[in-house]
Parts: structure tokens; C-alpha cells; sequence
């Protein structure tokens, strides 16, 4: 039988080599670049007759005095633009006045323009996103951790499931945000809302998955009992890891076509999504469960006093 638990420290070394990188990004200002969803600001959709060239319309902006205008173009040809907010007073006049100039200043160099959505976020709102966002994370993790130590209240120890657990989605999170801020610095992509909702996802589906295993260690526990408790644990990870990893490789063909065909208004969402449920799946068999194990087998406390050099590594 193929020994997972054996090689437990190999995976965690391949957690902390992908998720230092992303720490590291993440310590360097600004750790996200963060859409207006989070800083306040403008975003519309902009559908012109005629092509219009993307550099053209960027250079526009800049001349209207928005140089720092994101703008993006959609499958159908359409523009979305995000920009500091039009509420913030340009040579007088209210949002709707600055709006109608610069519908009237596109449509002398473009031609007819159709402004197919338009909204502003305050400051205001953004701040509360943020703090919002945060919140969420939090509350799911408290959760998670308070259901999976009552769930699993029949085995010995239930609250390192729930740690273990909470552990292992902090893994996934930490994956999906540090490459976010590594991809933010490199190639300029921008977290929003739906970035938060991708995120909450991804938890949810490393929970579930996490569930999944834990729960064929519970049964086969019982059933084995007497057992030495890594050989339990790897006997029900081999059970588990087939369905977990057809069940998530379906999902991830999915996203993956979504991320290549989908629309670019929901490409953040995606890839999110595709980084956090690839991860997830590690993070539930080759993390959560050797966590458990090396806590079990009392491997921390070892580590600590080698650290602390009580007592002499062994060569």
C-alpha cells in the first residue's frame, strides 16, 4: 500500500513553496491592486458604432484628464472602463454633467457612443466592502472551525479536525491571494467583489472536500479500532483521493473553459475560482489529513523543542 502519511513533510514543503512567493508579494506595497470595488471610483460600459482603436481610447481619456482610466475590451467589442469618480468635481458641474462632456468629447472623435452601464462607488461604500470582506472570511472560518469540532465530537481530539480544517482553507486562501498580488504586479490584475465571492467559494468547496476525508477517517477509525492512527489515515485517503480528484476535475475543465471562452467581465472570477478549487483539492488530501496526523503523532511539539534547541536534532 502506497504510504501518503510517510511523505507528509514533502507536501507540506510544496505548500510552503508555492504560498511563500505570494507572502512575499504580498508585503510589497500595495499587496492587491484593487479595483474600484475597494478604492471608490467609476466604471462604465462603452459601445461604439464604428472600431475604435484601444490605444486611441485610452489616450482620449488621458486627455479628458482620467490618464489613469483602466479600460478593457469585451468579446462583443465593447469597453469597460474603470476611472477615478466622475463625482469628484472636473471643472464644475455635478457626476451627471462630467458625464454628459464626456460622452459629447467621444462622440466628437469616435462617432455615436452608447453608454450601456454607468456607476460611481464612494469612498464611503468601498471602505465598508473591505471591511465587509474581511468580516466574511473571518465568520466562515470561526464556522467551519465550531461545526467540524461538533461534528466530529465522537472521535478523540475533535477540535483538531476543526483546525486542521480552518488550516487547510487559510492554505487555500493564501494561494489565491498571493498569486492575485503576484498577477497584480506583473500583468496589472485588479480584485473586486467578485474576487471576495470567488474567494468564499473556494473555502466552501476546500471545507466540503476536507469534510470528506475526515469523515472516512472517522468511520474507518471505528471500524479499525486499534489501529496505529497514520495507517488509518492512509489507508482512507487512498479510498478518497480517486473521488476527489474526478469530482474536481470536472469542475476545473469547466472553468477552464470559461476562462478561455467566457467573458472578460467575469475572467477575475474564474481564474480565482480554477487557482482556489485546484488547491482546494490538494489542500483537503495532502495537507488537512497530514496535519492531523503529524498533531496526533506529536510531531509539532518535537519541532518546537528542536527549535528551541531542548533537545539535539537527530542526524
Amino acid at each position: 500500500m502506497f504510504d501518503l502519511v510517510g511523505k507528509r513533510y514533502y507536501f507540506f514543503l510544496l505548500s510552503l513553496l508555492v504560498i511563500i512567493p505570494g507572502v512575499v508579494s504580498l508585503l510589497i506595497p500595495p499587496a492587491l491592486r484593487l479595483g474600484i470595488d475597494f478604492t471608490s471610483g467609476t466604471t462604465m460600459t462603452l459601445r461604439f458604432q464604428r472600431p475604435v482603436d484601444l490605444a486611441e481610447l485610452r489616450a482620449a481619456f488621458a486627455e479628458f484628464g482620467h490618464p489613469d482610466a483602466v479600460i478593457q475590451v469585451t468579446g462583443g467589442g465593447d469597453f469597460i472602463v474603470r476611472t477615478r469618480p466622475f463625482s469628484e468635481l472636473e471643472g464644475g458641474g455635478t457626476e451627471e454633467s462630467v458625464r454628459s462632456r464626456l460622452v459629447e468629447f467621444l462622440q466628437a472623435r469616435f462617432g455615436p457612443v452608447d453608454v450601456l452601464d454607468f456607476a460611481t462607488i464612494s469612498p464611503v461604500v468601498a471602505a465598508e466592502t473591505v471591511r465587509n470582506s474581511a468580516l466574511a472570511v473571518a465568520a466562515a472560518s470561526v464556522g467551519i472551525l465550531l461545526y467540524l469540532t461538533f461534528a466530529f465530537r465522537s472521535v478523540r481530539h475533535p477540535f483538531r479536525y476543526g483546525v486542521c480544517a480552518v488550516v487547510a482553507l487559510l492554505h487555500d486562501a493564501l494561494v489565491v491571494v498571493g498569486i492575485f498580488s503576484i498577477l497584480g504586479k506583473v500583468a496589472g490584475v485588479e480584485v473586486d467583489t467578485m474576487f471576495i465571492t470567488a474567494l468564499l467559494t473556494v473555502i466552501g468547496f476546500s471545507v466540503h472536500d476536507t469534510i470528506v476525508v475526515f469523515d472516512r477517517i472517522r468511520e474507518n477509525a471505528r471500524r479499525l479500532a486499534g489501529a496505529d492512527f497514520p495507517a488509518v489515515v492512509n489507508y482512507s485517503l487512498l479510498q478518497t483521493v480517486g473521488r476527489s480528484l474526478n469530482t474536481s476535475l470536472t469542475v476545473v475543465f469547466t472553468l477552464t473553459a470559461l476562462l478561455l471562452f467566457g467573458g472578460v467581465t467575469i475572467r477575475t472570477f474564474v481564474l480565482a475560482l480554477l487557482i482556489g478549487i485546484i488547491s482546494g483539492t490538494y489542500s483537503s488530501i495532502f495537507n488537512a489529513s497530514m496535519l492531523l496526523v503529524a498533531w496526533n503523532e506529536g510531531d509539532f511539539g518535537r519541532l518546537t523543542r528542536r527549535i528551541l534547541g531542548l533537545v539535539p536534532a537527530r542526524g
